[in-house]
């Protein structure tokens, strides 16, 4: 696996963890419980945090980084994922933080400062500028992003759907390495 130290910190891994050997985590970074991160994902933690809560799958060829404490950003900006997260295949989220029960969709993009709220789905493609907030309980896309429409009931049930199906493709990951 990729699990690199730097500066003296290593990342930190919850229970039941599943890194591609693909994939690269390194530095300041903490995976809760049952997190996935699948092929050729990086997760950078060089020069400030990253924490990703339990049950998220950090899909393939995603980056992972954060903003650096400088002039042009004093105190920089970490990243922070919450539980229940379906980050999507190519997407990059940088120096943000997003909630609970979210899914970044394919090749989305979530920049330095902006806030995902719980229960919000960012759609394939979009982008989200620096510092933007994106309101609980809509579907968001674009260049830049805006507010679609309300997510509908089945959307709302989807969120636990999809990382309970990670959960469970990676404990058979898991179990595929242990033979």
């Amino acid at each position: 696996m990729g699990i690199r130290s730097f500066r003296g910190v290593s990342p930190s891994l919850g229970e039941r963890v599943f890194i591609d050997d693909s994939a690269v985590v390194l530095g300041d970074v903490t995976l809760g419980d049952d997190v996935s991160v699948w092929p050729t994902a990086v997760i950078r933690g060089d020069m400030h945090r990253i924490r990703v809560g339990a049950r998220t799958s950090i899909q393939d060829g995603s980056v992972l980084h954060i903003t650096h404490a400088s002039d042009y950003s004093p105190g920089g900006y970490p990243l922070t994922i919450g539980d229940d997260v379906t980050v999507g295949h190519r997407a990059i989220l940088h120096g943000c933080t997003i909630a609970s029960k979210v899914l970044i969709g394919m090749g989305a993009t979530v920049l330095d400062g902006a806030v995902v709220e719980s229960e919000v789905l960012v759609a394939a493609g979009a982008v989200v500028p620096p510092g933007k907030h994106l309101e609980s309980g809509y579907v968001y896309g674009g260049n830049p992003v805006r507010q679609l429409r309300p997510l509908k009931e089945s959307e709302y049930r989807f969120f636990t759907y999809s990382a309970a199906n990670y959960v469970s493709l990676k404990d058979e990951f898991l179990s595929q390495a242990d033979r």
